[in-house]
C-alpha cells in the first residue's frame, strides 16, 4: 500500500489511473467532434489515436509484468497530445478553458503514470 496515496494499493492506484485516461480520451473525443471539418480527419483523428493509445498503454501495463516501456510510451503519448491540444488552442479550434482543463487531466494522468513507474523500480 501507498501512504501517500492514502493507503490506495497498487492495484487502486492502477484503476485510478487508467479510470483517469479514460477520462481524457472521452474528453477528446468530445472536443474533436466539434473541429471544422477540414481538419477533424487530420488533426482530430491524430488527437483521438493519441488518446486512445495512452489508455491501450495503461490497460496493457495493469496485466504486463514489465511494465516499464509501457509506462514510459503512455508517457511519451501523453506529451504528444499536449502538443496536439496546444495546437488546437493556438489555431482557436478550441477554448483556452477547454485547453487548461485538458492540460491539467493530462498532468494528473501523468504524475499518476511517473508515480506507477517509480514504484514498479522499488
Amino acid at each position: 500500500m501507498d501512504e501517500a496515496l492514502g493507503g490506495v494499493s497498487d492495484s487502486g492506484r492502477e484503476l485510478v489511473v487508467i479510470q483517469k485516461a479514460f477520462d481524457l480520451a472521452r474528453e477528446m473525443t468530445q472536443r474533436t467532434r466539434k473541429l471544422p471539418r477540414d481538419l477533424k480527419f487530420v488533426l482530430g483523428d491524430r488527437i483521438l489515436a493519441t488518446a486512445y493509445d495512452v489508455l491501450d498503454a495503461l490497460v496493457e501495463a495493469r496485466y504486463t509484468k514489465d511494465r516499464r516501456p509501457l509506462l514510459s510510451r503512455a508517457n511519451v503519448l501523453l506529451e504528444r497530445l499536449r502538443f496536439q491540444v496546444r495546437l488546437c488552442m493556438e489555431e482557436r479550434l478550441i477554448s483556452t478553458r477547454q485547453y487548461e482543463y485538458v492540460a491539467r487531466l493530462a498532468d494528473e494522468v501523468g504524475r499518476m503514470v511517473g508515480g506507477w513507474a517509480r514504484a514498479c523500480k522499488a
